[in-house]
């Protein structure tokens, strides 16, 4: 995404645990980081694609 889109789009979120989300699976940050697993060079999207923005409620 370049910069002119930012603050533009909207963030889908099901992870009920985290202290973001809420009601209608949306995260209420402005703004996410995308962080690969430690170690998680695998090219495998599960490993490459963590929310690092993610605190528990």
């Amino acid at each position: 995404m370049s910069m002119s889109h930012a603050g533009c789009q909207t963030i889908g979120c099901r992870v009920a645990s985290c202290k973001f989300h809420s009601d209608g699976h949306f995260c209420t940050l402005d703004r996410i980081e995308v962080e690969p697993m430690p170690n998680g060079s695998t090219g495998d999207p599960a490993d490459e694609s963590l929310c690092g923005s993610y605190e528990t409620k």
